[in-house]
């Protein structure tokens, strides 16, 4: 097990040990992480306060990382609390102030890694039994395997199985056994239990306390070990994946842990608890993942999983090894599927194109195929999965399953059938009440001194339960989700004129049917669907929301059907509406509002005429914020330029052409971000000044983007960090296309399909699955989205893709509970797709 100090991980032939490179511990990719033979087994090696800790239990800051090649050692330095002050936990009054600093040192040591933590400062002893060194082991590669700690032996299972402890009031519960609490082992009081002000504290309100409010829930129970020993191993049957966890330290153990009994989205837990009141070495693990040593990466073919139009450039990425990289095939071939199986069409050559990430890559260009038919493309034992070569590629099935499925699905406020299937019902008539003043929301809303309305904290506010989608698994409803959505699909209509109509969208029933059309087009229906929401927010409180969500962190985590979330009825479960100053996103608003008017204009001319008044409104109320004395102040500059482009197009109003013409400095500066929509408006300002500052920007930017797109096979500008990129792709590639057809000499479209392919399959990492549910011969169809609970999907709802696991393993895990990697999202993530194919197929009409 050798340190790589130019990776910075160990490696031993196909196994890879990492230590502290990654950062997002409530993603389950932090601390020391295990990667067997192509695929991630175990992560989050780190000291905790919980055996089976979730999304809002205190996570530690990493003060400092160092590579030490000759002693073969990774040594990590890290604290409770967070850089600011804090244990970033939902639930502080669980979890008492602490001061802990804390080393973790990893030594690779013939095939095993040796894992020592030392203490700094001692452990309260409120923490003992709870403050443990945990690893986790990724549930979907484990399903029905076996695990062996000692002489126990069981099987991983598929779902989470009692007996469970339960720890509240002063009683642990034991499946039917009833004993009194041991001392340590109390969660508190109620309110604390819900993250609120206790009796007697600063803040406390009875009448903010829910009345039914179950204490029994996550944060209260203890899943119950499955077993206790000093050796763990996992899938001891397979030498691709035998993990082997041993407990080198007198009087303690390794306990083995479901955390899917805590909470849903957890993972199979390795635990030790570590001790209280002393310093030094507390704890050391010998971490040994078997490696096979012939083992090499099998090579994997990425081409689009729905294909392409006979005249649109062809390309497949293939991914190889890097071991192999002077062992790659000179030739691959392409097969055609017939009514009798498959026949060869020819051979094809890839090119080198190098190494990116952790493997070296192959390119294949057969665009000179223009024959219809059903492809696949072998290599050596490898093959990629179906693609289609067709005219109508675009037609059927790719970029409408978003108005089909994804968009209706989650609409707010209404009920959503399609034929015997009930998405969800008609949900959240109850809302709103005003958020509580200087509060901060577990999901970061944040509320100041003030309501900034009319309303006191608590009231009911009018005219908030009509429009909106459901923004990602939580159900909220941001402002610049909602408007954003919105948006993007008046951009949609008014670029390709999309007429489409499957779905009855019935408002004053507040009922809609999936595949069954009502003589409405869907998209008009959508874009109304979401304004509805932010107009009526405007009206009703005279400003913007920030936001409408939950109250409670019992609802926030719902799984499922979202009329489940609140009954109805105005009352205590209602949701919460925020509100706050903030130019960036009102000029942002008054920008989307502006550019909605256009299409709602002749179908709905009541609401174009609300859009247009309410985003001058905005605009002018914008003008009084004095820019360099707010929070992201240069972001609000951006966002004004937008919104005066958005209400020049719409209005034709000479105040805005007047200010963007005064910007014209700062949009060629800053052309990257600004620079789509100098495109849309340089014809309609017909100034020459305006247009030559433009011009002069155009050839750098172009040759950045050239620049960036030679720096990965895929051709696009792509930067992994931790997050699925596939959204800020799709983003760019909507404002490309704006670049694009204004300067057609400086930008091609080649960028733009090979954004497409990326999003459609031709991606990093062994997954291949289109990034779209339901799109191409093989999808992402475990998301998270409302049935992520059932591992299922939304059809047109699209993931961000493929994460980066640090420092150079592209993931596309199998797991609905990943939100950096299969979450779906409003305001963009959808509908900037839907943007990026029917860009393609506009330009591929003139490329005939």
């Amino acid at each position: 097990m050798k340190l790589n100090t130019d990776t910075g991980y160990f490696e031993n032939g196909g196994v890879n040990v990492m230590a502290f490179d990654d950062i997002y511990p409530v993603g389950h990719q932090s601390g020391v992480s295990v990667i067997m033979h192509g695929k991630r087994i175990a992560t989050n090696g780190d000291l905790r306060f919980e055996q089976t800790p979730g999304q809002w239990q205190p996570v530690p800051a990493q003060t400092e990382r160092t590579l030490d090649g000759s002693s073969n050692t990774i040594n990590a330095a890290l604290k409770y609390p967070d850089e600011k002050g804090n244990l970033r936990g939902m639930n502080p009054a669980i979890y008492p102030d602490v001061s802990l600093r804390y080393h973790v040192s990893v030594k690779g040591e013939d095939s095993s890694v040796i894992v020592s933590v030392d203490l700094d400062d001692p452990i309260p002893d409120v923490f003992k039994g709870k403050a443990c060194f945990n690893m986790e082991l990724f549930p979907g590669e484990l399903f029905g395997k076996p695990w062996i700690m000692d002489s126990r032996t069981g099987i991983f299972p598929r779902q989470a199985n009692g007996p469970v402890k339960i720890r509240h009031s002063n009683f642990i519960h034991s499946g039917h056994n009833v004993k009194p609490a041991d001392e340590g082992e109390l969660l508190g009081d109620r309110e604390r239990l819900a993250g609120l002000p206790s009796k007697g504290e600063p803040g406390y309100s009875e009448d903010a306390f829910p009345v039914e409010y179950n204490p029994i829930i996550a944060d209260d129970m203890i899943a119950l070990e499955y077993a206790s020993g000093r050796v763990f191993t996992a899938c001891p049957d397979d030498p691709y994946m035998r993990l082997r966890i041993e407990c080198l330290t007198d009087d303690t153990c390794l306990k083995f842990y479901d955390g899917r009994l805590n909470h849903n989205n957890g993972w199979f837990v390795i635990s030790s608890e570590i001790p209280t009141g002393v310093t030094g070495r507390v704890l050391e693990w010998k971490i040994t993942p078997n490696s096979v040593p012939e083992w090499r990466y099998s090579p994997v073919i990425q081409v689009s999983q729905v294909g392409f139009a006979p005249v649109q450039k062809k390309r497949a990425v293939i991914e190889l090894d890097k071991r192999d990289s002077g062992l790659a095939l000179s030739e691959c071939s392409l097969y055609k599927l017939t009514a009798d199986g498959d026949e060869k069409v020819r051979s094809l050559f890839p090119s080198e194109w190098g190494d990116f990430l952790r493997y070296h890559y192959l390119t294949i260009d057969f665009s000179e195929i223009t024959e219809e038919g059903m492809y696949y493309i072998s290599y050596g034992d490898s093959r990629s999965d179906y693609f289609r070569i067709a005219e109508d590629i675009y037609e059927r099935g790719v970029w409408q399953p978003v108005l089909e499925y994804f968009l209706p699905v989650q609409m707010c406020h209404m009920r959503v059938n399609e034929k015997y299937r009930v998405w969800h019902g008609l949900c959240h008539k109850d809302d709103a009440r005003m958020a509580k003043t200087g509060f901060i929301h577990f999901d970061g809303y944040r509320q100041g001194p003030s309501t900034l309305t009319k309303y006191k904290p608590g009231d009911a506010v009018p005219g908030l339960n009509k429009g909106g989608w459901h923004d990602a698994g939580d159900f909220d409803l941001r402002v610049e989700s909602q408007a954003g959505e919105s948006y993007i699909l008046s951009l949609i209509y008014e670029e390709f004129k999309i007429c489409y109509d499957a779905t009855t969208i019935d408002q004053d029933r507040q009922v809609v049917e999936i595949h069954q059309p009502d003589g409405k087009n869907d998209i008009l229906q959508q874009i109304e669907h979401g304004l509805l929401t932010i107009l009526g927010g405007y009206h009703a409180l005279g400003r913007l929301y920030r936001g409408i969500i939950c109250s409670r962190l019992r609802q926030y985590v719902l799984l499922g059907d979202p009329s489940a979330m609140t009954d109805g009825i105005t009352g205590d479960d209602d949701r919460w509406v925020f509100t706050e100053e903030n130019p960036f996103k009102e000029y942002m608003t008054a920008a989307q509002l502006a550019g909605c008017a256009r299409s709602m204009r002749g179908y709905n001319d009541s609401i174009a005429d609300d859009c247009i008044n309410t985003a001058k409104q905005l605009f002018a109320e914008c003008e009084k914020y004095d820019l360099d004395k707010v929070e992201h102040g240069d972001w609000a500059r951006g966002t004004r330029i937008h919104a005066a482009a958005e209400l020049f197009l719409t209005t034709g109003d000479d105040a805005y052409r007047t200010i963007l013409i005064e910007s014209s400095d700062a949009i060629a500066e800053n052309f990257g971000m600004l620079g789509w929509l100098a495109a849309r408006v340089l014809d309609k300002i017909g100034d020459d000044s305006f247009r030559n500052k433009m011009m002069s920007a155009v050839p750098a930017y172009a040759d950045r983007i050239c620049k960036d797109s030679k720096e990965n096979p895929y051709g696009i500008p792509y930067h992994p960090y931790v997050w699925g990129a596939g959204w800020g792709i799709q983003n760019m590639a909507k404002q490309y296309y704006y670049l694009h057809k204004t300067f057609p000499e400086h930008f091609n479209r080649e960028p733009l399909e090979n954004a497409l392919s990326f999003v459609l399959g031709c991606h990093p990492g062994s997954n291949t699955a289109s990034f779209a549910s339901g799109v191409g011969t093989r999808s992402a169809t475990t998301a998270y989205g409302l049935n992520r609970a059932d591992w299922s999907y939304v059809p047109g709802g699209v993931i961000s893709g493929t994460a980066l696991i640090r420092p150079d393993f592209p993931e596309l895990l199998v797991f609905p509970f990943l939100w950096q990697q299969t979450e779906y999202v409003l305001g963009g993530g959808s509908s900037d797709y839907m943007f990026m194919v029917l860009a393609v197929r506009e330009l591929l009409k003139t490329a005939k």
